[in-house]
């Protein structure tokens, strides 16, 4: 278990229930967007929605994936190729079919989910992966996996104005596993957007760069 640096209590690790219920409220908000929206903007990124979801799903696959090998690399990532459908587009491992329409897109994210959730449950604590922000373990793919669908799920819901706010205690766990020095005095949820460099708090500025920290906690 982890301990909140602020308030001294005790939290529940991140675990791949966590993950699923991420993916499945995102999945669920995320239905209800137009189907004429998807080359608009997500929010305050310069990808297009479509790009957006995209990404997430690549991200969920690179995590899982990353845990994958008997012996992972620590040093750089598993040798996936990284391509780009357009110069200012995401670098992703893997894309959607456009045939399949945003349906489809969804699938895609669904399963890049149920990835990481099988690797983050059947992959043993004691293993160590590599990330750029820090060597992390099974609990901090989940967490990082987890911040992704959270935050890009609010790209995506901000692109199509749609309602998306997502459980408090989520947002507390990944925040203490990823965010140890984030403010412990605010809204979970709006810590969180703050932290990924959407949002303001009161005595802190909205954060122009940011990054997590994936090391292991004790």
């Amino acid at each position: 278990m982890s301990r909140s640096a602020e308030t001294g209590s005790v939290l529940s690790p991140v675990t791949a229930d966590d993950v699923d219920l991420a993916v499945r409220l995102a999945v669920g908000v995320l239905r209800e967007a137009p189907a004429a929206g998807w080359d608009g903007k997500a929010g305050s990124l310069e990808w297009d929605c479509w790009e957006t979801l995209e990404h997430l799903a690549d991200d969920l696959f690179y995590y899982a994936v990353q845990l994958g090998p008997q012996s992972p690399p620590l040093d750089t990532h598993v040798p996936i190729a990284l391509s780009q459908k357009r110069p200012d587009g995401p670098w992703n491992f893997l894309f959607a079919d456009r045939d399949a329409g945003p349906a489809g897109l969804l699938q895609v994210l669904e399963a890049s989910g149920a990835l990481l959730v099988a690797m983050v449950r059947t992959t043993p604590p004691r293993v160590r992966a590599h990330h750029a922000s820090g060597v992390s373990d099974p609990e901090g793919f989940a967490a990082m996996g987890v911040v992704e669908t959270l935050v890009h799920t609010h790209d995506l819901a901000e692109g199509f104005g749609l309602a998306w706010t997502p459980p408090s205690a989520l947002c507390s766990r990944v925040l203490t596993r990823l965010f140890p020095e984030a403010p412990g005095s605010a809204d979970p949820w709006l810590t969180l957007l703050w932290a990924t460099g959407r949002a303001e708090l009161p005595g802190h500025p909205r954060l122009t760069t940011w990054r997590w920290d994936s090391t292991l906690r004790s």
